[in-house]
């Protein structure tokens, strides 16, 4: 191979590395832009996030107030909720810049068959984001606080006695709950997480469907072994209350049986252009021919 033909193969990868370079400054930038936007606001954005921790304590008659134990740790926890938002607000302006870098290499068809999860992917994300904070987050931080509440109720009924605690009495020893802000944090985006990408199963699902990948009656035959799944998921991603594992397990099971249906109907379109095609016809009439070549032998 000449040194002109070596140029000329390697000159398309030269133009798609430049474009994909391109694409990721733009990206990086609206990240950058989105993220210092979001640290100005990041003080209630955090009290928004905070308000179910806020409401329970308010119930329990207790200070709705949480503490820092480091000075730098209020500073770096307001970072953490710049990025995390500043993502999620870049995230239509990094995904318009790598469908722009992968589009030109799509058929028109497979544009079509794929922009509309590209669309469906993030808002499941934001649904189940906002599931988790005002259904699991709620419920898991009145189980965890209220925790310290259990250990004397079991006492009295062991015992069968109600112990009569004095306010301001040294004789028993109380405990109070002062939450810290980066651990308060911490769990309140791992169950935003945990469940937006929990949301993404239908759209996981169906793209396999849509490549041939997994049919809706091997999703069917596959039931007993996706609850076990759910089950364990359940058990690694949310704390150890049943209440919101059982919540997770139906949210995720409720989307599996979504996600048969929507793969039955990427079927059921398939075989209506095959059809339409004659493809499906033109099979079944070899076959017959076959049958009766091998009836007439």
């Amino acid at each position: 191979m000449s040194n002109e033909n070596i140029d000329d193969s390697a000159a398309p990868l030269i133009e798609h590395l430049a474009e994909l370079r391109t694409r990721l400054i733009r990206s990086v930038l609206a990240f950058v832009v989105a993220m210092v936007a979001c640290f100005t606001v990041a003080e209630p954005i955090l009290e928004f996030m905070f308000q179910p921790i806020s409401t329970i304590l308010q119930e329990r008659g207790e200070d709705p107030r949480l503490i820092f134990t480091a000075p730098q740790e209020k500073f770096f926890t307001l970072i953490r909720v710049s990025v995390v938002m500043g993502f999620m607000v870049s995230f239509p302006v990094i995904a318009h810049q790598m469908w722009r870098f992968v589009a030109p290499g799509l058929y028109k068809s497979e544009k079509n068959a794929f922009l509309p999860f590209l669309v469906a992917s993030p808002l499941l994300f934001l649904a189940g984001a906002a599931f988790a904070h005002f259904v699991v987050t709620p419920l898991a931080m009145r189980f965890f606080i209220g925790f310290s509440d259990v250990i004397p109720t079991l006492t009295a009924l062991v015992t069968g006695e109600v112990p009569a605690v004095e306010p301001g009495s040294d004789t028993e020893l109380q405990t109070v709950f002062l939450g810290s802000v980066k651990e308060s944090l911490d769990l309140e985006l791992k169950f935003i997480f945990a469940f937006g990408i929990c949301f993404q199963l239908p759209v996981l699902l169906t793209l396999m469907g849509k490549a041939g990948l997994v049919s809706a009656e091997g999703l069917q035959n596959m039931r007993k072994y996706a609850v076990v799944g759910i089950l364990v998921l359940a058990a690694l991603v949310t704390p150890p209350d049943v209440i919101t594992q059982l919540i997770l397990f139906v949210v995720v099971y409720g989307l599996y049986e979504i996600s048969i249906q929507l793969v039955r109907l990427v079927e059921r379109k398939r075989e209506k252009e095959l059809a339409e095609d004659g493809i499906i016809l033109d099979d079944f009439d070899e076959d017959e021919d076959e049958a009766d070549k091998d009836t007439a032998k």
